[in-house]
Order: structure tokens, then sequence, then C-alpha cells
């Protein structure tokens, strides 16, 4: 049986890359700071800039009643630009699969470091792991990708007067949640290029049953064991030569 902890070290560092990626892609969701939008009347929005996220809307102000105003979005919001809607789906799904990318990791390191007879899915399990991580990397680029680019184009959003913000802000800045969120993709591209190229698996599973060749003499190592013994081999067999000498 091999034992194959110590070549999994670097799919183990794998691992610890995905879990923090995934910390981060959670993290990302709940951000405001995806896009800055600058306003030029600042009797309400004191800062001059606000925080338009994929959940809520927040600046500070001194003239209303709580100086840090927020107001939230919902999914079924007709106002809102539609990459809104697909972030706050595809974030949710990013980290639903990111849970199951770590979960199938964490199976796989340890039946490759604990254990030695039961690893028929080994191989399943590290291919598993390798597949969440590249779609959970995906599922979040896609709206911060897009989220982005909106940004950078300046698109407008029109906020309904409740949300005392501008439809066509002074200017736009691509928020610190997108870098996080960008950051935290490349790492999970990175988890699952480990555990795809973790090819030991593919050879060293197939190569435990010994093969022998037809011609091959049978020796003590090539001879079937079995964990019975028939009666004959418990009893033993006389040895006619001791008689003889006996006899005489």
């Amino acid at each position: 049986m091999l034992f194959l902890a110590r070549t999994a070290h670097g799919q183990f560092l794998g691992l610890i890359v995905g879990f923090l990626g995934w910390i981060l892609i959670l993290a990302t969701a709940g951000l405001n700071e995806w896009r800055l939008w600058f306003v030029s009347d600042v009797s309400v929005i004191n800062s001059g800039v606000a925080w338009v996220g994929i959940w809520r809307a927040c600046f500070y102000s001194h003239i209303l009643s709580d100086f840090e105003n927020c107001q939230s979005f919902s999914i079924s919001d007709s106002f809102l630009p539609v990459e809104i809607p697909v972030a706050q789906v595809l974030m949710m799904l990013s980290g639903i699969c990111g849970l199951a990318a770590n979960v199938a990791g964490g199976l796989a390191m340890r039946m490759a470091y604990f254990s030695v007879k039961d690893r028929r899915y080994l191989r399943l399990l590290f291919l598993l792991a390798a597949v969440l991580y590249l779609l959970t990397a995906t599922l979040s680029l896609v709206p911060l990708v897009w989220n982005m680019t909106s940004v950078l184009n300046n698109s407008t959003i029109a906020f309904p007067p409740e949300y005392y913000l501008p439809s066509v802000p002074k200017g736009q800045a691509v928020g610190s949640a997108i870098a996080v969120g960008i950051v935290a993709s490349i790492m999970m591209l990175i988890s699952s290029l480990i555990f795809f190229c973790y090819r030991h698996v593919w050879e060293s599973l197939s190569s435990e049953i010994p093969k022998v060749p037809p011609n091959a003499p049978r020796t003590a190592a090539t001879l079937p064991q079995t964990s019975e013994m028939s009666n004959r081999d418990l009893r033993g067999v006389d040895n006619p030569t001791y008689n003889d000498e006996e006899l005489l």
C-alpha cells in the first residue's frame, strides 16, 4: 500500500489558499465599496462621495438623522441596472460553491494523509475540489468584471428620491470591494490549478495492486494470501525420513 502523505503538501497549501479566498469572496459580497459615487451637491452628502454596493448604497451626512445613511437594494428593484441583481445571485452561488470546494478539498486531504486502505474516492475528491474551485472563481469574476466595466463607462443608476443620490454622478471610481474580489478569485484559480496538478493519484492508486507476469516464479511474495488455513496445513505432514531413522 502506497502512502500519499508526502505527495500532497502542495495540495494542502492549495486548500489553505482556497479557504482564504472563500473568506474574501464572502467579504466582497458584503462590502459596500463596489462603486465610489461622486456627487457635486454636498448639501446632504457632506463628504461628496457615496458607496454603492450590490446590497445597499451608503453615505455620510450631518444633515439627516443618522450619521451614516444606507438604503438597501432588492433583487426586484426596477431601477437597478442588470449587473447588480446578477451580482447578488452569482456572489451567493460563488460562496456556496466555495464552501463545497473546501469541504471536498478537506476530505481529499484527510484521505491522502490518514487513509491507508479505503481510498477508492481519492481521485474523485481531488478532481471535484479542483472543479468547484474553478467554478467559484468563475462565478465571482463575472459580476466583478461586469460591474467594474460599468464603473469605467460611468454608467448611470436611476435612484429614487429617498436615496438622496443623483442618477448621473460627477464621476465614478472602482471601489475596494472589486479589488478584494478579484484577488479572491485569483486565489481560487490558483487552488484549482494546484488540485488539478496533483497527478500522483492518477498513477499511484493503479499501482497499489502488484502485477505478476504469467511466467514469473511463484514465491512467497506472489502467492495469494488467505486468512484461513486448511486443516491439513494446521496438522502438518509426517516426515518419512524421520520415521525410518527411528526404525534403524
